[in-house]
């Protein structure tokens, strides 16, 4: 039987799935226009809360789920591109580089959200606190950003089906198990424990700031009709 490891934790792996599941249903709820609008934002404040928690579990979480453990140097990154057939225990790379994308870009989509309204039914919790001028650039973020999400969504998927098919090697399954085998992993590359406890305080503490910034600590804001 071959021997496997644990390489990715579980609090990251259900970050990965819970992201996947967010943008695809606040991808749908956008497409079925003012219908679900109100699931679509909180589908917002969900990508938000996943975001916060992967970038404190870029800093707190195991080896693999790190920053420092795998946002690559420049000249890491020329060398897999010289050598990709290397053996990468965590994210190779050009998989790093697309981690670090999509979080910036959900970063924007989710943040701009707070700050924009369909002139219909519904508006973020921070519709109406800043300039019309800020609000505009905020608009503009939300409605453009999402066409460059859809298209790192489609490289990552073109990536994962390379490996796949080209490389024979399955990044799926690892991400659902957690393991990968010692023919893609060094024993040395294993970590020990998958930190379930410091995940879920991490995790509460996330919706609780989420909560704190979208529901308390927004501004009301006064309409004077003339």
């Amino acid at each position: 039987m071959t021997k496997k490891y644990l390489i990715w934790d579980l609090p990251l792996r259900i970050f990965h799935w819970s992201f996947a599941a967010t943008i695809l249903g606040s991808w749908y709820t956008a497409e079925q226009g003012d219908d679900l609008i109100d699931i679509h934002m909180q589908l917002g404040f969900v990508a938000l809360a996943l975001i916060v928690f992967r970038i404190l579990w870029g800093v707190v979480g195991p080896k693999h789920a790190r920053f420092a453990q795998f946002i690559p140097s420049p000249k890491r990154l020329i060398n897999y591109v010289r050598n990709p057939n290397s053996k990468t225990p965590g994210h190779n790379p050009m998989g790093a580089l697309m981690v670090v994308l999509m979080i910036v870009l959900i970063s924007l989509q989710a943040v701009s959200g707070l700050f924009i309204n369909d002139d219909v039914y519904s508006s973020g919790p921070y519709y109406g606190s800043i300039s019309n001028d800020l609000e505009k650039i905020m608009l503009f973020i939300h409605h453009n950003v999402f066409d460059f999400m859809i298209a790192a969504i489609v490289l990552h998927i073109a990536a994962i089906t390379f490996y796949w098919r080209v490389k024979k090697d399955n990044l799926v399954v690892p991400m659902i198990t957690g393991k990968k085998t010692a023919e893609q992993v060094n024993a040395s590359d294993a970590i020990p424990h998958s930190k379930i406890l410091l995940g879920c305080i991490i995790a509460i503490a996330c919706a609780a700031f989420v909560y704190w910034l979208v529901v308390i600590n927004a501004p009301v804001i006064e309409e004077f009709y003339f």
